[in-house]
């Protein structure tokens, strides 16, 4: 019997299933993780069971050792990871890394074990004082070190490096791995009652003056039956003795009990019934025939903001669940969480489990667990809760399904709608995509009918869309206001403050200013390892990259030439400054990556809120989108035009969409709301859209420009990126994969699937992290040959002598 395993830590171009031994007294199946020689030195390394085959491997290398108990993944997950490996270009484990929560890794500790060094090795390493600490060190230690407690002992790392490469070198130390899992499970130890009622009452009474402790153990537990040791220490006060001497006595047994770590989730006290309007349920009727169908077609649910999506999405879960199958929704932020799940928890009490990074890592394993068990059958997450091992799944959910946080930054580059959509057409499952602004892709495969799409046009309290003031800022600085604030929001913070209703400012930039510039000779600091300007926060005086965490102090003048530094531009510190300058009495709450930390949370902060008397909530995207505050009736959006002339062909969509999010937060409620636009450029097209929240003008205008650009819908961009250093070889690198790939393309029939080849060229930001960033992207429809000559080629770039220390990725239809 031979296994096919995909080994961890290996590179995209030697990626494959490699083939092992299945030695006799071992028992395998599919999706179990293993331990295996790799390589020329046999280095043991994690693996995972692919398949197994009835063949004759006497000539391959065994598995060493069964890791799991179980199989971790099942042959549906392992056939959705060969998915995410081929369409996302990455390594089988990577898509394994992507799929499973931390708590499952295994991680590698490494050690050093005494093997059979001469009996005089003491005489022989007197002129290599390293490693003859090492060895003396090792065998102190009863044979075996571990590279970290020799550094413990005040040894330089590189030495110690050194000296064990030179003792294993002479096979007088031996390298050992272990896989140990990252976070194990929670377990508590659990007394039982082991003795019958008239034991019990014979021993109590013989006991009592004896050994009263004992005496009272088994009372309670006479009347308990079980309880935990902690419960019982509490309860009782009994020592570790007394339980042992109960237990040899035969009168108890103490067993462990797996415990989950679950986080606290209070239920909204509001009502939950969810009486749908007309309009709410024919939406939900149509749905709801959908989800009795084999093979449901992917849907879209265009709903204005606070036309009551949510209410839908309960009543579909639901019916979901009433069929016996599982239901997830998927949220853009994890700053929507606190208010949905508090919502869900009163609708669906214990079934709902929760998913997203904020979580701690025993937290995120255990709630796993329960999905995977099917302890959990309505999961509510974030990017990565997409992968939830639901049991069977009836429906997906994505909403504010425009968003680019349901895109990955990092290998896997997957998209979570394209994931939902692989999972809903495999498990036979409905997937329905809702937005007030859904992306261009989603509106045109939904009109093109290709998804079903429905509609919800009106509020669902039947209120107006708060009406939108466009106000000009050079007309602010012609009349010498230089804060972030227009005159004219100003006094409209000030009106609600009176009638003792809320503002949201959305301000899309964190830190006080975008960069400070010497007003003598223009110099801007930069940051060193970066190819960007550094930002200035105010909190702490200091000049920061917001991509590498490089800081430094804020110098007081220009170090070029001894000029005035001046600083430009606003962020969420410097507004939250003007706006206490301006309304010295108002109360304010900022909201951003600087403020957010595990002590103060998302909810924390929406919380206070939500129930003190503060007046102004100011903050960056995460205010935009799913919140639900009735007294919020003014909503101000500060800069409107900061996305807007970005070089991206997402710019226009991407603000159109933060500006209808942002103004449907005002007027919720039973008062009427009203948003201010703050612009220098108010007669473009885009933000009038906006402001009149026309989202059907928008597509229509947005839509030919994109196919006029070669952008999606109509065609896919593939971004090959190439980082590395120097630059020269960077871009060296970058032009020899264009010309072999555009040779091979040549000589290829993909003449209708290819529109262009553009590039090399700098990335956006240049320089990250001292490593330097070129480009090529390849304009094109995305289709599996394409794809596998694609990957050739990246294998074939990795494998070229001329091309080491670069690294090159793959990345589809990014928002970079």
């Amino acid at each position: 019997m031979i296994a096919r395993i995909a080994v961890e830590g290996l590179i995209y171009a030697i990626d494959k299933p490699y083939s092992y031994l299945v030695p006799s007294d071992l028992s395998l199946a599919p999706g179990m993780r293993v331990c295996v020689p790799f390589g020329s030195g046999n280095r043991k390394t994690e693996g995972m069971v692919l398949a197994l085959e009835a063949a004759d491997g006497s000539d391959l290398k065994p598995i060493l050792e069964v890791l799991d108990q179980t199989p971790v993944f099942s042959e549906r997950q392992l056939k959705l990871a060969a998915f995410v490996r081929e369409r996302y270009f990455c390594t089988f484990y990577d898509a394994i890394r992507a799929m499973l929560p931390a708590g499952l890794w295994l991680k590698s500790k490494e050690s050093y074990a005494i093997a059979e060094p001469p009996v005089d090795w003491e005489k022989r390493l007197a002129d290599d004082p390293a490693a003859l600490t090492v060895m003396t060190l090792a065998e102190n230690a009863g044979g075996s070190v571990t590279e970290e407690a020799l550094l413990r002992q005040g040894l330089d790392r590189t030495a110690v490096s050194e000296a064990l490469k030179r003792l294993c070198g002479r096979k007088w130390l031996r390298r050992e791995t272990e896989l140990l899992k990252k976070n194990g499970d929670k377990t508590e130890k659990i007394v039982n009652c082991a003795a019958s009622g008239d034991q019990i009452i014979s021993f109590c009474q013989k006991k009592r003056r004896s050994a009263p402790m004992q005496a009272s153990v088994m009372e309670l537990l006479g009347t308990v039956g079980s309880v935990s040791w902690k419960e019982l220490r509490y309860f009782t006060g009994a020592s570790l003795q007394t339980i042992h001497s109960l237990e040899r006595a035969g009168m108890i047994t103490v067993t462990v009990q797996e415990v989950l770590r679950k986080t606290t989730i209070v239920p909204t006290d509001q009502d939950v019934s969810f009486h749908l309007n007309a309009e709410q349920e024919r939406v939900y009727k149509a749905l709801q025939s959908q989800l009795h169908e084999s093979d449901p077609k992917p849907a879209l649910l265009y709903g204005v903001t606070g036309s009551g999506k949510t209410a839908v999405y309960i009543q579909l879960i639901r019916t979901c669940l009433s069929q016996g199958k599982g239901a997830m929704l998927l949220v853009p932020e994890i700053a929507l969480t606190p208010q949905l799940l508090s919502l869900f928890a009163a609708c669906f009490g214990s079934r709902v489990a929760v998913l997203h990074s904020a979580l701690r890592i025993g937290e995120r394993y255990d709630e796993y667990k329960r999905i995977e068990r099917g302890e959990a059958d309505v999961v509510v997450g974030t990017r990565s809760a997409v992968f939830a091992p639901v049991k069977n799944l009836g429906m997906i959910i994505l909403d504010e399904e425009q968003e680019h946080t349901y895109k990955s930054e990092n290998s896997p580059r997957y998209h979570a709608r394209e994931i939902a959509l692989y999972r809903g057409s495999k498990e036979h499952a409905l997937v329905l995509m809702g937005s007030a602004t859904p992306s261009i892709e989603t509106m045109y495969l939904a009109r093109q009918g290709i998804f079903s799409l429905y509609r919800l046009e009106h509020r669902f309290n039947g209120k107006n869309l708060p009406p939108v003031e466009l106000v000009d800022m050079k007309q602010e600085l012609i009349r010498g206001n230089h804060t972030a604030l227009s005159s004219r929001l100003t006094d409209l913070i000030r009106d609600r403050m009176r009638r003792r209703e809320k503002t949201i400012l959305l301000l899309n930039r964190r830190g006080g200013n975008r960069f400070v510039v010497c007003v003598d000779c223009g110099d801007v600091p930069t940051c060193p390892r970066c190819s960007v300007h550094l930002t200035y926060h105010m909190v702490n005086d200091r000049l920061m990259c917001h991509y590498c965490g490089f800081s430094q102090p804020l110098m007081r003048e220009c170090p070029s030439c001894g000029g005035h530094l001046k600083r430009v531009g606003f962020g969420t510190q410097q507004l939250e400054y003007d706006l206490t300058q301006l309304i010295p009495e108002a109360k304010v709450l900022r909201m951003d990556a600087d403020t957010i930390s595990p002590t103060n949370s998302h909810e924390t902060v929406l919380r206070r809120f939500e129930t003190e008397d503060i007046n102004v909530l100011i903050g960056t995207q995460m205010v935009a989108k799913g919140l639900n505050f009735e007294d919020v009736t003014l909503v101000g959006v500060v800069d409107a035009d900061m996305s807007l002339y970005v070089d991206h062909y997402r710019a226009s969509e991407t603000t159109f969409s933060l500006i209808t999010q942002v103004v449907g937060r005002s007027g919720r409620g039973a008062k009427r709301g009203s948003a201010v636009i703050q612009t220098y450029t108010p007669s473009n097209t885009v933000l009038l859209q906006a402001a009149g929240q026309d989202y059907d003008a928008f597509y229509q205008t947005e839509l030919p420009l994109r196919q006029l650009r070669g952008c999606p819908p109509f065609c896919d961009l593939i971004r090959i990126g190439f980082v590395g250093f120097p630059e020269a070889h960077v871009e060296r690198c970058a032009k020899l994969f264009a010309e072999h790939f555009w040779s091979r393309l040549s000589a290829q029939p993909f003449r209708g699937a290819v529109r262009d080849l553009l590039g090399p060229a700098p990335a956006a930001i240049m320089k990250i992290n001292q490593k330097f960033r070129f480009q090529l992207t390849l304009c094109c429809k995305n289709q599996k040959p394409l794809r596998q000559l694609l990957s050739e080629e990246v294998k074939y770039f990795s494998r070229q002598r001329e091309t080491a220390g670069v690294s090159i990725y793959v990345d589809i239809n990014g928002y970079e």
